[in-house]
């Protein structure tokens, strides 16, 4: 049985914050430093203070960024910068965006999730997770004991019954929240506080399994806060906020994550590429100004296992020449559809098979980076910050649901 909850949501004070789009970010996992310090300089009270805090070199474990994030939300509770909800609610969250030119609206509810393991069978992976940034979100949960994002997870309903009760309940009223954000994305927001539409909702969630899409380390984090702080004798934090989406919505796309490699110790390319062209068909695409082209190329080989690769001013596209091979160098413990995902083909085939970044140096980052912008991938190779990138195509919505 999945369990949903309302909650009493803290929502900045529209009376006080004229400009949404000057407080919000973001996933806090996609911000660089830049883009840290542009938030910080956006308003006072932007929310990066909360979820991604600078980190200064005269922190103290009585003074670090995770204090100051919690410090902070006292002070905005208390001169209402952030204000709870009246009543404990669901929220209808509605965003309008574009991607590749075709436009696009993705719904979602934004509820909190009981958090449990993974073993119980409601709340399914597709993922594994790392180290670092579980120690740091649990670090910011132990002093705040708030979630400032929400995992993105998936539930399959396909007569619409959650959505059609939402919507039902909101009418034609206009949002309760709404802003565009610097990618130009219309984000809205309704609160549904009706007892019975709640109800309703929470009852027709309770026999969904939930696939989480995005947001596996926030998730570990909040069971084993929750884990925690039941040994601690505190019960009541078996919760994370979750904005679940469903399966059939017509607005629904997960996008890539892309790598970026460093650190790593007497690379020779050369001798590198000979030994990916024993598994990969290899073509030079051109320099960064090429990188559409070959993205176009990679999505347009479909299921044929096409990657790209950045380094030294170059573009190349990989193409895998033996699935059934490949899967001969994969973990044998792993199911046909986790071994069919692009994502265990570089992590084990290049990443771990030909540059030895296995999965405790992948869990730790010590050589490793991701981001879901192309574009920072090659910033990051150009900069000398990495030495290699690589790209993958998005995996699709049932890929996920298969290996959950």
């Amino acid at each position: 049985m999945t369990t949903i909850v309302p909650f009493r949501g803290l929502r900045y004070n529209q009376q006080k914050i004229a400009d949404i789009s000057k407080v919000v970010t973001p996933p806090y996992d996609i911000i660089d430093e830049a883009a840290q310090a542009r938030y910080y300089a956006d308003n006072p009270v932007n929310v990066i203070r909360l979820e991604l805090g600078l980190i200064f070199p005269e922190d103290t474990p009585a003074n670090n960024r995770y204090t100051r994030s919690a410090q902070y939300l006292q002070k905005w509770m208390e001169d209402q910068t952030l204000k709870s909800e009246e009543k404990p609610s669901l929220y209808l969250y509605q965003q309008d965006f574009e991607i590749k030119g075709e436009k696009l609206t993705r719904t979602g509810l934004l509820c909190g999730l009981q958090v449990e393991p993974y073993a119980q069978g409601n709340i399914l992976p597709h993922e594994e997770t790392l180290s670092k940034p579980k120690a740091d979100r649990l670090s910011l949960m132990r002093t705040t004991h708030s979630n400032f994002s929400s995992i993105f997870g998936l539930y399959s309903d396909e007569k619409m019954t959650i959505e059609k009760a939402l919507r039902s309940d909101i009418k034609d009223r206009a949002p309760d929240m709404s802003m565009v954000d610097e990618a130009g994305e219309l984000h809205q927001i309704w609160v549904i506080s009706d007892e019975k539409t709640v109800a309703k909702v929470v009852k027709a969630m309770a026999d969904k399994k939930i696939y989480i899409a995005d947001g596996h380390h926030r998730y570990e984090t909040a069971l084993a806060y929750s884990e925690e702080m039941h040994e601690q004798g505190k019960p009541g934090y078996n919760y994370v906020m979750a904005t679940l989406v469903n399966l059939y919505d017509e607005g629904l796309v997960v996008l890539p994550t892309h790598r970026v490699v460093g650190n790593l110790k007497s690379f020779e390319f050369n001798a590198f590429m000979k030994k990916l062209d024993q598994t990969f068909s290899v073509q030079p695409i051109g320099s960064r100004e090429d990188l559409s082209v070959l993205m176009e190329k990679m999505a347009s080989l479909g299921t044929q296992h096409a990657f790209g690769m950045y380094f030294d001013h170059k573009l190349y596209l990989l193409t895998l020449k033996d699935f059934n091979q490949a899967c001969t160098h994969l973990p044998t413990d792993k199911s046909a559809a986790w071994k069919a995902l692009d994502v265990a083909i570089v992590d084990n085939l290049i990443l771990d098979g030909l540059l030895s970044i296995g999965e405790q140096e992948r869990r730790n980052q010590d050589n490793l980076a991701y981001s879901r912008d192309e574009e920072w991938v090659v910033n990051k190779i150009d900069g000398k910050e990495y030495q290699i990138g690589f790209f993958l195509n998005p995996t699709k919505v049932q890929e996920i649901v298969d290996v959950a």
